[in-house]
């Protein structure tokens, strides 16, 4: 079955603000993000988090990175990790109390090198199966090195078609001609919700397939993948389920990069304009009809 990704889907389905409420209420996220040639990342991800509505985000970067971070956006707090010779998160990293987050992203701008494949690997072991956790780009490719060896239910991956190349061994030309294929077979196979990125976005549970209609190629920036990943955490931080913040993310995402296009054209719109838009999609969506 396939139901198209609307305004009619969404309206209304924000998470709710009660005014009896603190940080935690909204959910707190720990974003486990970027390297010495990747910073950027890390920070559309986390401030994209605290946008879409969360109450706290924790970014655990390497430690070379977190001074440049810091500067950049007062809101989060730090973990330092140990950082290897090339700017990467070091093996022997750990990271205590991960029960104390309501979501963990992984992923954004890591790199694929093999120190960080052995932190990424044994991080996601330690994770409760029951913990909500969001896997994008590096985390993704992390993944694909160990197939079958890292439960991902209750997660949700946005890979785009590459990415899923590796993760299925399938080709990218397979997986262009037969979208909706491919990404029921991922979350039946992982147990997962996928969001698989591109053009029309598809987001599924294994069943039902939900294709996006909000976007365009002013989202075909680098960066854009890394706020997608921060306001789909940022949704499961606030108690939607997987399935609702996957598509709602994707909805809003897309819908901010519109709405941004029809002041800076598709030409000009940058991965942070997503983030500066981002509340004229969510009024949008919570407009009165």
């Amino acid at each position: 079955m396939v139901e198209y990704i609307d305004y009619k889907l969404v309206h209304g389905k924000m998470p709710k603000r009660p005014e009896d409420s603190n940080k935690a209420t909204f959910g707190k996220i720990l974003n486990i993000a970027g390297s010495k040639n990747y910073i950027g990342a890390a920070y559309l991800s986390s401030m994209s988090g605290y946008k879409i509505g969360a109450g706290m985000v924790t970014v655990a970067a390497p430690d070379i990175i977190v001074p440049i971070l810091a500067s950049k956006m007062t809101e989060p707090t730090f973990i330092y990790l140990k950082s290897n010779k090339d700017g990467a998160i070091a093996a022997d990293n750990t990271i205590p109390d991960l029960q104390n987050y309501n979501v963990v992203s992984v992923g954004c701008g890591l790199t694929n090198c093999e120190d960080t494949k052995h932190f990424v690997f044994n991080l996601l072991n330690q994770l409760n199966t029951v913990q909500k956790v969001v896997i994008d780009a590096d985390g993704i490719n992390i993944l694909a090195n160990h197939k079958g060896e890292i439960s991902l239910k209750n997660s949700i991956i946005t890979p785009h078609p590459i990415e899923l190349s590796r993760l299925l061994n399938v080709s990218v030309d397979e997986i262009l001609n037969n979208r909706e294929k491919y990404a029921r077979i991922t979350s039946q196979t992982y147990e997962c919700i996928t969001v698989l990125k591109g053009k029309e976005s598809l987001v599924t549970d294994g069943q039902k397939i939900y294709i996006n209609k909000s976007g365009s190629s002013a989202l075909a920036k680098a960066g854009s993948g890394d706020v997608l990943t921060g306001i789909i955490s940022g949704l499961l931080a606030q108690h939607l389920s997987a399935l609702d913040s996957a598509i709602i993310g994707t909805y809003l995402h897309g819908l901010a990069g519109d709405i941004a296009s029809y002041d800076l054209t598709k030409y000009s719109v940058m991965a942070s304009d997503i983030i500066t838009y981002l509340p004229f999609a969510i009024s949008e969506i919570l407009s009165e009809e």
